[in-house]
């Protein structure tokens, strides 16, 4: 079969010819139709990444149409798996339209991720940028019907670190006044999606005046350019103080954020792209009782939440550019720019 692949640290992503995947007991074969990236695929070429290996085929975002499956029984017994209408026998989805939950091995307590066993599609294991993908047969979701391929496939890693972040962490609820902060970015992009979807009043922060703009569009109510100064204030001046915000950002913007929030609210982070702050005033954190929560990628249980809520809602993931399996590096670099807004998608099939 035909695989991006990444041979070396710092090498362009390449098109070759890999070893067809052996479904193994409790596994399913899926016939990837499309694949998107995340930062961490760029990272994982650039060697910025734990655990690396090369050769590697990465991609964590798939969706695709299920060709073979494994009971894993040694009896005859089939195995369950995820879908929108409950636990269903492996056999079962055989030609059924997916999408891949990529967190692997998450583990029995729903609070956190197994310290021992998680791991995500795409690195150790080969990825989603491939014609095919060996997964476990519990990480299937039925794909909803509304989505193209090529939509599908933008939702998973962002989509579940969103709403496990926004909803699950934060609890949000309708009414809220909600901050996201670098919006653009696949993650921010949902959690905005979901927010305005759930009856909350969501404004936005950029480095960008056109993707402020756009989230706009979407229904931000407000938002400010990070880069003016005054943001902090001008933030103030449009909601008083914020009820949840949701930072993948860091650095050393954590202590504006702090002070931008409600007494009692929410403060989430799912990332730290700026790195750690300097410092962090504390007495911001105690004297308003803040709840400063940390959350990473989503349990099985907010994966299957997550498309659920999508598919009632109509929900459309932001698509910035779709390309082909041959310009696999093109689609690197353009997410190595950081100028996209929204999901960078490949088309497989």
């Amino acid at each position: 079969m035909k695989a991006l692949v990444i041979t070396e640290k710092n090498k362009p992503v390449e098109l070759l010819s890999v070893a067809d995947r052996v479904v193994g007991p409790g596994q399913a074969l899926v016939r990837v139709y499309a694949a998107a990236l995340n930062h961490r695929d760029v990272w994982i070429q650039k060697g910025q990444y734990a655990g690396l290996k090369y050769p590697i085929v990465p991609g964590s975002d798939g969706a695709g149409v299920v060709v073979a499956v494994s009971d894993g029984g040694s009896g005859g017994g089939t195995a369950g798996v995820r879908g929108g209408s409950g636990v269903a026998a492996a056999r079962d989805w055989i030609g059924k339209e997916v999408i891949i939950d990529p967190a692997l091995h998450w583990g029995e307590a729903a609070g956190f991720q197994s310290p021992t066993n998680f791991k995500i599609l795409g690195l150790p294991d080969d990825g989603t940028l491939a014609e095919y993908v060996v997964a476990p047969l519990t990480n299937l979701v039925a794909k909803p019907a509304h989505l193209s391929f090529e939509e599908a496939a933008a939702l998973p890693l962002a989509g579940v670190t969103a709403f496990r972040a926004s909803m699950t962490r934060a609890q949000l609820r309708a009414g809220d006044r909600v901050l996201i902060t670098g919006i653009g970015g696949g993650v921010a992009l949902f959690a905005l999606q979901f927010a305005v979807a759930a009856g909350a009043k969501v404004y936005v922060t950029s480095g960008d005046d056109e993707k402020l703009s756009r989230a706009m569009s979407m229904g931000a109510a407000g938002g400010a350019n990070y880069k003016h100064s005054g943001w902090v204030e001008s933030l103030r001046s449009q909601a008083g103080a914020y009820d949840v915000i949701v930072d993948g950002a860091g650095g050393d913007g954590v202590n504006e954020l702090f002070d931008l929030a409600t007494p009692g609210g929410r403060v989430v982070f799912y990332g730290a792209t700026c790195g750690n702050p300097s410092s962090v005033v504390l007495r911001r954190i105690f004297w308003k009782q803040l709840n400063v929560l940390g959350s990473t990628m989503g349990s099985p249980a907010d994966f299957a939440a997550m498309v659920e809520f999508v598919g009632r809602h109509g929900i459309r993931p932001v698509v910035d550019r779709v390309f082909a399996m041959e310009e696999g590096e093109a689609a690197f670099r353009h997410m190595d720019d950081a100028k996209q807004c929204g999901k960078i998608v490949i088309k497989i099939k």
